[in-house]
Parts: C-alpha cells; sequence; structure tokens
C-alpha cells in the first residue's frame, strides 16, 4: 500500500461480517482467529458475565436465547435495545463488538495497528443508519474513510477482473436482513453507478421466518406461546431445513417438544409457493431502478447475485424469468461485498494496481426540507415535502435553494430536514434540522439561501445563510432520532472500556468451549455423556493455562466433535 498503515474494507453484515485489504495481489480477506473469513454477527454473555462474540456467541443463540443475540443490524439508528443479562445493548454498541473483533483480527493477521477502514453498508440504508453505522465503528476505535453501498463494493469486485470490458451490470443482493438492487456502467476503467433501490426491512431472516410460521401451522405449533429456549431451537430447524433446500428438492427434520418428535417436511415447490409474497418485495425495488436508471431489461448485460440469501432457488428462478438469463454467482456472495470493499479501500489509499480504475456513486434517497403551502391568504399547510436532492444523483452533489420566511419581520426559520419520496413529510424520515437567525426586516421576506451537500458516505451538510446579513447556520446531520449523539458514543467508549472481555488469544477457546455446552444440551443419553467428558477434558486444558496443551486437547478432540455436530439431533 501508499501508506504505512492498513486501510480495512469491512462487511458489516447481518449474519456474518468480513474483513480484508487491498494487496498487489488483490483484494484479500482476512481469517478470524478459528481461521474463518467469516465472523458471526452475534454477540453474547456467558454465566460469568464473559462478553461471546461471533462463533462463540451463535453457538448459544439456541441454547441461552436470552444471554446471546444477533440479526441485531436491522436495529441500526433506532432506540431499540437488547438485554443481554444485566446490561442493555444498543445495535450500534453490539456492531461496535464485531468491529473491534474484526479490527483486532486484521491487526493479529497484518502484524500491524489498523484503525482506518471503508465499511459498506446498504445501499437503502437512511442517513440515520448510516450515522449509526459510523458510530458503531468509533466505539470499536475505527476511524471511517468512507462508507460504501454493499451492491457497489460488489459490482467493484466483479469490474476489478474485468476493468476493460464496456457493460451494464444490475446487482442483486439479498442479505441476512437487507435487500439491495443497483445498476452500474463499467467503460474504459470507470465504474459509474446509475441506479439503486432495495428494501432495509428484507432479507433471508424473513424467509426463514415465513418458512417457521407455515410448519408451525401445518403441525399446530403455537410460536407465541413456546419458551423462548424452544422457540430458538425450532428457528434453528427451520433455517436448517431452508438451507437443505437449496441442495435438494425436500427436507425434512425432526423437533423434538414436550417428549414429542414432530416431523417437519417442505418440498422446494412448497418453499417457493409460501415465499411469493417476499419475492413480490424483490420484484418492485429492481423494476424501480431500471427505471430511474433509464434503461429496459434487454439493456442489462450482466446480473450479479450477492449476499448469501441469492442462494434460495425462489431468489434465483425469480430473477432468471424476470429477465430470460441466467444470473452470474462466480464470486463467493458471501465474500463478495467484503472482497469489493477492500477493492475500495485500495482505491481510496491510492494503490498503484487501481491507477486506472475510478468508482462514482449516487444518493440511494431524495433529500430535502419540510415546507408550507398558502392555502388562503395568511392561512398555511404545513408537512409538504420539497426535494433537493433526488434519488440516483451522482455523490458527492452539492445543491440549493433559496427559501423564505413566512411573514415579514420573522427573526428566525427553522428547517427541518427529511429524506424518502412521499410529497408529504409525515411518510418520509425525518433525519435533522437546522435554525437560522433572521435580521429584523419588516418591510420584506428575508431571502435564505438553503444548501445541501452530500458525500461518498451517504453524510449531509446542510448549511442556511441568511442572504442579507450573511449570518450562517451549519450541520452535519447528526443527533437524529434514534442516533447517538456524541456525549452518548464517549459515555459508551467509557462503559465498554471496563467491560469483562475474555483475552484476545483465547478466542477459538471461548468458541470451542461454547461449541461443546450446545452440543451437550442438544443431546441425551450416551451422546451426552460422552461430550460431558469432552467438556471436562477441555476445562482441565484450559484451567492448567498451558497454551501448547489446550492446543493439541483443542485438536485432538475437534473429530469426535464434528461428527457429533453433523447428527441431526433434532
Amino acid at each position: 500500500m501508499s501508506t504505512s498503515e492498513p486501510l480495512l474494507g469491512i462487511d458489516l453484515g447481518t449474519t456474518n461480517s468480513l474483513v480484508g485489504v487491498f494487496t498487489p495481489e488483490g483484494p484479500q480477506l482476512i481469517p478470524n482467529a478459528l481461521g474463518s473469513f467469516m465472523t458471526p454477527s452475534a454477540v453474547g454473555v456467558s454465566d460469568d458475565g464473559t462478553l461471546l462474540i461471533g462463533q462463540a456467541a451463535k453457538d448459544r443463540l439456541v441454547s441461552h436465547p436470552d444471554k446471546t443475540t444477533a440479526r441485531f443490524k436491522r436495529y441500526m439508528g433506532t432506540d431499540h435495545e437488547v438485554r443481554l443479562g444485566k446490561k442493555s445493548w444498543r445495535a450500534e454498541e453490539l456492531s461496535s463488538l464485531i468491529l473491534r473483533t474484526l479490527r483486532d483480527d486484521a491487526e493479529a493477521h497484518l502484524g500491524q495497528t489498523a484503525e482506518r477502514a471503508i465499511i459498506s453498508v446498504p445501499a437503502y440504508f437512511n442517513d440515520v443508519q448510516r450515522q449509526a453505522t459510523m458510530a458503531a465503528a468509533r466505539l470499536a476505535g475505527l476511524k471511517v474513510e468512507r462508507l460504501i453501498n454493499e451492491p457497489t463494493a460488489a459490482a467493484l469486485a466483479y469490474g476489478l477482473q474485468d476493468r476493460d470490458a464496456e457493460t451494464t451490470f444490475l446487482v442483486v443482493d439479498l442479505g441476512g436482513g437487507t435487500f439491495d438492487v443497483s445498476i452500474l456502467e463499467m467503460f474504459s476503467g470507470v465504474m459509474e453507478v446509475r441506479a439503486s433501490s432495495g428494501d432495509a426491512f428484507l432479507g433471508g431472516e424473513d424467509f426463514t421466518d415465513l418458512l417457521l410460521s407455515h410448519l408451525a401451522k401445518k403441525s399446530d405449533l403455537k410460536p407465541e406461546k413456546l419458551k423462548a429456549e424452544d422457540y430458538s431451537r425450532l428457528r434453528a430447524v427451520t433455517d436448517k431445513l431452508k438451507h437443505k433446500l437449496t441442495e435438494a428438492p425436500e427436507a425434512g427434520a425432526i423437533f423434538s417438544y414436550k417428549n414429542q418428535a414432530i416431523e417437519l417436511s417442505i418440498s422446494r415447490e412448497d418453499f417457493e409457493e409460501v415465499c411469493v409474497p417476499l419475492t413480490k418485495r424483490i420484484r418492485l425495488p429492481i423494476q424501480r431502478a431500471i427505471a430511474d436508471a433509464g434503461l429496459k431489461a434487454q439493456d442489462i448485460n450482466r446480473i450479479l447475485l450477492v449476499g448469501g440469501a441469492t442462494r434460495m432457488d425462489c431468489v434465483r428462478g425469480l430473477i432468471t424469468r424476470l429477465f430470460k438469463r441466467f444470473p452470474e454467482h462466480d464470486i463467493n456472495p458471501d465474500h463478495v461485498v467484503a472482497l469489493g470493499a477492500a477493492v475500495q479501500a485500495g482505491l481510496a489509499a491510492r494503490h498503484e494496481a487501481l491507477d486506472d480504475m475510478v468508482m462514482t456513486d449516487v444518493a440511494p434517497f431524495t433529500l430535502g426540507y419540510e415546507t408550507a403551502m398558502e392555502i388562503k391568504r395568511d392561512t398555511y399547510e404545513y408537512g409538504h415535502f420539497t426535494p433537493l436532492i433526488e434519488r440516483n444523483t451522482v455523490v458527492p452533489v452539492s445543491r440549493s435553494h433559496t427559501i423564505f420566511p413566512i411573514k415579514k419581520g420573522q427573526d428566525r426559520i427553522e428547517v427541518k430536514v427529511f429524506q424518502g419520496e412521499s410529497p408529504f413529510v409525515k411518510d418520509n424520515v425525518k433525519i435533522g434540522n437546522v435554525t437560522i437567525a433572521l435580521p429584523r426586516n419588516k418591510n420584506d421576506l428575508e431571502p435564505v439561501d438553503l444548501r445541501f451537500t452530500y458525500d461518498n458516505s451517504g453524510i449531509l451538510e446542510v448549511v442556511a445563510k441568511a442572504m442579507t446579513s450573511g449570518e450562517e447556520a451549519r450541520v452535519v446531520i447528526e443527533g437524529n432520532p434514534g442516533a447517538m449523539t456524541q456525549a452518548d458514543i464517549e459515555a459508551r467508549l467509557e462503559a465498554l472500556s471496563g467491560l469483562k472481555i475474555h483475552p484476545r488469544e483465547q478466542q477459538e477457546n471461548t468458541a470451542f468451549l461454547a461449541r461443546l455446552s450446545a452440543l451437550y444440551e442438544g443431546l441425551l443419553g450416551d451422546d451426552r455423556m460422552l461430550v460431558g467428558g469432552f467438556i471436562r477434558e477441555f476445562e482441565a486444558a484450559l484451567h492448567s493455562q498451558d497454551v501448547k496443551l489446550i492446543a493439541e486437547t483443542r485438536n485432538a478432540l475437534e473429530d469426535p466433535v464434528s461428527r457429533l455436530e453433523a447428527q441431526d439431533v433434532f
């Protein structure tokens, strides 16, 4: 790299998160302490209060649902909190723990400090959600050079393979919790985003939830009446069935409940029927993106599938039918966004291998402000939305309007800033406000120059300037409803610094012990006794604090543990 400190490319996902860097050989993913590129986006608390992050937490999702959480990315930028043990956590804090783990893994792998990052976000994340992601990064000790939209990152990874081509991409990105679609054009090493659309509340987890409801209804189970642990087990079985359907036309499993063995089964055809309400939601953003780009379906040269949920036949089948051709998934759908974020990191660091490559992006939402409409003399109706930067405008961008107070002699104007497509602000997302003092002018309406500047990371600067006096008010939108203020961040940083976090070098041991515990809780009889012996043997090794003995014991137990995990214990 052209700088001494590495610039990380991070995919902060709903289900899994990854980190990579750009090297002379191209983008490279970095393995975590367990040797995997994917770190589950899960956080938990052990019985003694130790924080469990990644695989160690994921292994306890079923057995300890009250002390473990996942899928919190959906709550970014809201006031929603999750209680784990004795402490309540915001989504930003939970995400910061994942980011800090990725950073630690990268530093251990690279052998140097890494505090700068490019982080991917869903293209359809609004400003509040993007600010929440920035707050999570600050909590993790990371300086974010830029946020990059996930489908844009994926297209970068594909575009690097054939950078001289002239082609139009459509990227379909369906992850665990969000759905994005982007259209990009590539020519002479320039990759230009033409349009983005999506659904921030549609992902693979919704397909699991819909399948769970279907199976529960068939089996006369009432999910809402299940205990938390039983519901978690049922959801784990359902998720397993969903994944089996990508390999086979039918899938079945046994769910043990109240001493009964309940048979659960589903065919791929039935699953597709069950998921029609969700696949319909995929179709609309695709149509909107194509229309916004001023294209027809036949103008699209390549269709790229991104995100683990695109492995489902109902998704691939829908895309194939819409475009009457097969989509591409040459790069691992789970890895491609992180690889693209690493390419963007290379671009940001001005890596010589990318000298001939240029990237542009667009605003995913329309940005504007509230105005009042005069419906009769001196009677005004508030709540109208006036766009200033329309969706799919190339960024960075700066736009201005001249606005006026309602009355002569008015001494201030409060500008309320919104994001969305509705003509009424009540249906859009309020992302902030700025108040400008006006000189007393009883003879005329005082003009104000209102300027919005939107950058590549999706961060908005609003400047209001009284044109007569030169008085100016400026705000970079933050402190939004649901977002963390700087004071919040500082307070949370102080609280996080005092938390008991398991030593980094023992993460693989924490994860392995969690695997053993989860396996023990899912088995009965002789198999359970066998795993109980494994636990005692491994705890004895941990107690010795002999690093070599711990590693030898873990390696010796890996094969028998893996064989037991491969059984359909449900």
